[in-house]
């Protein structure tokens, strides 16, 4: 399809095991997305963005006897970084087509098809592709922008920055597979999310590379090869997958998958975290983190839990 310059939608799921691809002219009703590359913009139906969310988070010890088998891995030097995440129980009266109305993010998407049925609102790019530049945006590292000093914390912290170091490295690697050139452009630099339950500062870099002449011709080649993404994954790739899948005892299918969309030209698309699905009658939210060496189950556990919100204008 990109090939043929057909616009077009694709979601590739964590174990890249259910792929979606949907041409944008016959895009099913139940799908909707927004791409917002500012960020923020007022409430789209003129209410506020207030929610109605009770959550009851994964247990503590369940998370701890993770925490532990992950640790050992990593101190035995199976992996440097390893993303971690749980399923939540939520509860509200809100519909998922009220949530994607009224959260306000950089990508937001319902896909409701198939056997499917979610909403996310993600703050993280994946690849963007612009006149044959790709560029990568990965996010790793997040602190309560309300604490007393928060950015300066956030930017001196040593296992905050290790894992954001790993992270950027990868991807360097990732890119640098296609792509010549390849540079850090921005590094360390800080978003502002606000949430219904606090604001978070979050730490991003940006890395860009040029892609040969023909990338058009094998754009998926080219977005396999970096797959699964390297911030909800870690490193080693390969490896750390495997320790993610025997620690975490289940797929995660979309959840930390990716979403892109293909205008004929260009190409933009986001890791699908902030992640609401409908289970039967059953909403849960899933959220995650970086586990290091450093770590501290208690302090990954409350960042965990702090990523569960519903981004707001």
């Amino acid at each position: 399809m990109s090939q043929a310059r057909t616009p077009f939608l694709l979601l590739v799921d964590f174990e890249m095991e259910n792929i979606r691809l949907h041409p944008l002219e016959s895009l099913p009703a139940t799908i909707q997305y927004e791409i917002n590359l500012e960020g923020a913009y007022p409430p789209s139906d003129g209410q506020s963005g207030q929610v109605d969310v009770v959550v009851d988070p994964y247990p503590f010890d369940r998370f701890y006897h993770q925490f532990d088998q992950v640790k050992d891995e990593l101190l035995y030097g199976n992996s440097f970084l390893l993303n971690l995440t749980a399923k939540h129980k939520m509860a509200t009266a809100m519909s998922l087509e009220d949530i994607y109305s009224k959260a306000r993010a950089k990508y937001k998407l319902h896909y409701a098809y198939a056997d499917n049925n979610f909403v996310v609102f993600s703050p993280e790019t994946f690849v963007r592709i612009q006149d044959g530049l790709i560029s990568s945006y990965p996010m790793k590292g997040t602190i309560d922008a309300d604490l007393p000093q928060a950015r300066e914390i956030l930017l001196s912290d040593k296992k905050e920055i290790a894992e954001h170091n790993t992270i950027v490295d990868l991807i360097r690697n990732d890119l640098s597979i296609n792509a010549k050139e390849v540079a850090v452009t921005k590094f360390k630099y800080l978003d502002l999310l606000r949430t219904d339950q606090k604001n978070l500062y979050q730490m991003s870099s940006e890395i860009t590379g040029r892609l040969p002449e023909d990338y058009l011709e094998r754009l998926g080649d080219i977005l396999f090869s970096m797959l699964p993404a390297g911030s909800i994954s870690g490193a080693p790739k390969k490896k750390t997958v495997e320790i993610i899948q025997a620690a975490e005892q289940a797929a995660r299918g979309y959840y930390t998958g990716i979403c892109g969309v293909f205008d004929g030209q260009d190409f933009e698309s986001f890791v699908m975290i902030r992640y609401v699905e409908q289970e039967g009658s059953q909403k849960y939210y899933r959220s995650g983190g970086g586990i290091t060496f450093m770590s501290e189950v208690e302090k990954e556990y409350q960042e965990m839990l702090d990523k569960i919100y519903i981004p707001q204008s």
